[in-house]
């Protein structure tokens, strides 16, 4: 057995997460002002360096905006947040989604679903799709795989679709949303089955082998619909 390496944590880690919670919960809304430096020092009881270098690290985030001579005020994160802003996002409260954070990924991936199946269809070539086909595959094996490695299978096939498509940003994106969509086909597996994925992925999967963009369309959105508004929800677990 192999046992992970323990990590300590840096004060300026901790001080950008404590600050982190603070701004996501709200309890730092939006346009206020942080207290100077030297305040914070005192009041957490850290270096200068930390509180400076944090500061900078949660400007360069979005979460904080400094203006000269003026201070540090809480930035609208939604506006000048980026990709570290998002997974600041997906980590808070130790990585424990709520209803909202859930539906608007849900949302989102609805949204590059299309855009992938539609660049798979026009672009993958027929020995891709057939070996996109595995993953399908692997998920009807017997004995049936767990919640946890149908979860990974799923994000395998989409990832690959992505792959297939030939678009250099978009296997990107989806690696970045790896840990809260794989969180949320565990939850969907646990509450409908492993089954009702498969079905999902199969119906999908023979729409890509005849290359029709309409049907693939609209199950995409028949089946997020269901996750998203519908029977087939996945906010509590």
């Amino acid at each position: 057995m192999e046992f992970e390496r323990l990590y300590a944590p840096s004060l300026k880690e901790l001080f950008i997460k404590q600050l982190q919670g603070l701004i996501l919960s709200g309890e730092l809304p939006m346009g206020a002002k942080l207290p100077s430096e030297r305040e914070l020092c005192e009041q957490m009881r850290v270096s200068r360096a930390v509180v400076n270098g944090g500061i900078s690290e949660l400007a360069r985030q979005g979460f904080l905006e400094v203006r000269p001579r003026q201070g540090t005020y809480v930035a609208d994160y939604r506006r000048n947040g980026n990709m570290d802003t998002l997974i600041a996002l997906l980590q808070y409260n130790g990585g424990v989604l709520g209803r909202e954070e859930i539906r608007s990924i849900l949302e989102v991936r609805q949204g590059l679903e299309h855009m992938t199946v539609n660049r798979a269809i026009d672009c993958a070539s027929d020995e891709g799709l057939i070996r996109l086909g595995t993953y399908v595959d692997a998920l009807a094996v017997d004995p049936t795989p767990t919640p946890v490695q149908a979860a990974e299978i799923a994000f395998d096939f989409q990832h690959e679709m992505t792959v297939l498509g030939g678009n250099q940003i978009l296997p990107l994106i989806y690696s970045s949303f790896k840990v809260p969509c794989i969180s949320l086909w565990i939850r969907f597996c646990r509450k409908y089955g492993v089954a009702a994925l498969y079905d999902n992925m199969a119906t999908l999967y023979r729409f890509l082998l005849v290359r029709d963009k309409a049907a693939a369309s609209a199950w995409i959105d028949e089946y997020l619909e269901k996750a998203i508004r519908g029977s087939q929800q996945i906010y509590e677990a």
